[in-house]
């Protein structure tokens, strides 16, 4: 069968190749594999930046946002043949740290968990797959093609989860959110937001266009900028950044509503020094009761969550994320840069 494969750490490695044909084990799914979803970490991988092939092998197949077409499943379990389902990403370290051993792998103390298509593990990117059914989330049939969103989605409903338990310290009724970056996890973000009745304004230094029309169809409101200088006054509630910018990161801490909630999804590169007054953030944060916290990755119930999610939306406003479908064929296409909100490799093809 044709797979997306590079050697981690070798730029210029990443190529379609034939591969041989997975194998199920016990327990587990054989996938068709339909579609894969490419985000800022496929690119980081391409670049050679990390990447960790599976045990006593060079290369490694890319690829975390998946979506496939259940060929075969064991008996017992979940699923049926012709099913629609994702792949959770991360496995639990084999020497399980506290928070692995009951399930919460996505907050993994120790850092030997693996990943599917990133550490040690083989990616979606191939023309079919194997998956443990305990790691496989069904998808509703009416999402389709646009099911390859649920992984970056899970991400965005792990953040909202971990929002919600943070306002549950005291009484939180929040009446309006800030995310900054209109990417896929932004405009993602965005989505959650309104499904739950904020008022959502949505930050990004694109001119008006797509990015803005898709907040707007949201019931959003978007600002084509790169400053935090429209909030001083009136200050959201929860800010969920996904830019990664420093200086946005920096405002971000000073600019939420009393008891507020910082969320910080983006990852900013090193390298670059920014001034910041600490005696400021300092007492915003502590004087105002606000809570700042980082996350990553997913678990099983983020997942679920997210497909449910997804199957509430608007199909018509899900489909114009993707901006960009190519071919496995032409699949070194998907990694250049490009305006893109979302692009996404069709498996079939």
């Amino acid at each position: 069968m044709r797979a997306l494969t590079f050697v981690p750490g070798g730029k210029g490695t990443l190529e379609v190749r034939e591969v041989p044909d997975p194998e199920p084990r016990q327990g587990e799914l054989l996938v068709q594999g339909l579609a894969l979803g490419i985000c800022g970490t496929d690119r980081e991988l391409e670049q050679g930046d990390y990447g960790w092939p599976p045990p006593g092998e060079e290369r490694l197949i890319i690829g975390h946002e998946s979506l496939g077409r259940v060929l075969r499943a064991p008996d017992g379990s979940a699923f049926s043949p012709g099913d629609l389902v994702v792949g959770v990403v991360r496995r639990p370290d084999p020497e399980p740290c506290g928070a692995c051993r009951r399930g919460e792998f996505d907050m993994c103390r120790n850092g030997r968990y693996t990943e599917r298509g990133i550490k040690e593990l083989d990616g979606f990117g191939s023309e079919r797959w194997t998956i443990e059914a305990a790691y496989a989330v069904r998808v509703d049939p009416a999402l389709d093609t646009l099911g390859v969103l649920v992984e970056p989605a899970s991400v965005v409903a792990k953040a909202w989860e971990q929002i919600e338990r943070i306002g549950a310290r005291a009484w939180f009724e929040p009446r309006t959110l800030l995310v900054t970056g209109a990417g896929p996890i932004g405009l993602l973000a965005a989505l959650f937001g309104r499904q739950r009745g904020l008022e959502t304004h949505v930050l990004d230094r694109s001119p008006p266009g797509l990015k803005s029309s898709l907040v707007e169809e949201l019931g959003g409101i978007y600002h084509s900028s790169s400053t935090l200088e429209d909030f001083q006054q009136a200050k959201p509630d929860i800010i969920i950044e996904c830019t990664g910018a420093g200086q946005l990161v920096i405002d971000s801490l000073t600019t939420t509503a009393a008891v507020g909630i910082v969320c910080l999804c983006g990852l900013a590169p090193g390298g670059r020094a920014h001034r910041v007054d600490a005696g400021v953030i300092n007492r915003d944060i502590v004087l105002e009761n606000d809570v700042v916290f980082g996350t990553v990755n997913a678990n099983l119930r983020h997942f679920r969550a997210a497909a449910e999610a997804l199957a509430r939306a608007d199909r018509g406003w899900l489909e114009r994320l993707i901006t960009r479908r190519v071919p496995l064929t032409r699949a070194l296409e998907a990694f250049e840069p490009a305006k893109d909100v979302k692009a996404v490799i069709d498996l079939t093809a």
